[in-house]
């Protein structure tokens, strides 16, 4: 449907900022100095000049206003995986930060594929965005270093050596460390591992464990797995169906978390009275009074701003040193973890 006839729009039918500027009595100039909220434009003026604009339904051409500014004034965030309630936590601090200093976001997410998070970097790049935020990124670092060569990048959730990349991450090696020695506290000898995979920080959580382990004089026993429900929950179903098996898990996050437990009370064993069990990341599914997850706690919120305001430092700067902060977890004790059972000899 075409839509109403009005004598200040364009031929095309779409108002324009010369429709604006003769409805408003002002000149072209003066609109456009006023949609870019100069204050060279006084106050009566700019009412008119809005006024005029919502009566026409027009809206500021932003492709035309960022080639004259250079700047979109708009972030890319790439998350990892939608299901996994970290990434929707990180991103509530991007959000903020990026609220605070007048910057939109746009979000996609790789969707736990490679060629996906490729082509949702290439996406943003293409359209011109000020910078890219991406959040415990799976492509190679050299993927990351090359597009970085072209835009702003910062990376939250995954350590990368790049000269040309802003990182934020949590001291991953340390809160695996934490986990560890809180099970063997309790007396815990036989502790499962269940593995990221490629998820960012799991190699770090893997070597804190293994090395605790090591240095206790205990074998470490790492399962194969992913940041995921389903391969947590396989993962643990595997361990518990061996002879010897263990009397504590600490998972890779607090989603395969989830996923072990489900496995475990599915057994017929209780948690923790048969198995202590420990997550990571400290998300709210952790908190649920159904669950009440011992896990560790990395401040997502808090991750997720400074990633946001280290980008904006580099974008309106021109920082070319990188930097890369380290944030320290800390334990999050709560009623999945006991003393193991005395049958099981620790």
């Amino acid at each position: 449907m075409q839509p109403p006839h009005d004598e200040g729009w364009g031929s095309m039918g779409k108002p324009t900022m010369d429709d604006v500027a003769k409805r408003a009595g002002v000149s072209r100039a003066l609109v456009s100095l006023a949609m870019r909220g100069s204050d060279k434009v006084s106050g009566s003026s700019t009412e008119a000049i809005m006024k005029a604009a919502d009566a026409l339904g027009y809206r500021p051409n932003l492709i035309a206003r960022n080639l004259a500014s250079k700047r979109t004034m708009t972030i890319g965030l790439i998350l990892n995986d939608l299901h996994n309630p970290f990434f929707p936590e990180i991103a509530d601090g991007i959000y903020a930060a990026a609220q605070d200093h007048g910057y939109r976001l746009l979000i996609n997410s790789g969707f736990l594929d490679d060629h996906a998070e490729r082509q949702a970097l290439e996406m943003f790049i293409d359209y011109q965005v000020d910078g890219v935020i991406m959040a415990g990124p799976r492509v190679r670092s050299s993927v990351i270093s090359d597009a970085a060569k072209s835009i702003p990048i910062a990376v939250a959730g995954r350590p990368l050596r790049s000269r040309l990349v802003d990182t934020v991450n949590n001291n991953d090696h340390y809160g695996a460390t934490l986990a560890i020695e809180h099970l063997i506290k309790l007396g815990h000898r036989r502790i499962s591992h269940i593995d990221g995979g490629r998820g960012g920080g799991s190699p770090q959580r893997r070597a804190g464990y293994t090395a605790t382990m090591n240095r206790r004089g205990l074998e470490p026993d790492v399962l194969p797995g992913r940041f995921t429900e389903a391969s947590g929950a396989s993962a643990a179903h595997h361990a518990l169906s061996r002879r010897r098996r263990p009397t504590a898990i600490f998972a890779g996050n607090d989603l395969s978390a989830i996923g072990a437990l489900d496995s475990i009370g599915g057994v017929g064993l209780d948690v923790p009275g048969d198995v202590s069990l420990v997550g990571y990341d400290n998300t709210w599914l952790a908190a649920l009074r159904h669950i009440q997850l011992t896990t560790i706690d990395q401040h997502r919120e808090a991750m997720g701003e400074l990633a946001m305001l280290t980008l904006l430092d580099r974008i309106e700067t021109g920082r070319n040193e990188p930097v890369h902060h380290v944030m320290t977890p800390s334990l999050v004790v709560r009623s999945t973890t006991s003393a193991p059972p005395r049958r099981a000899g620790g």
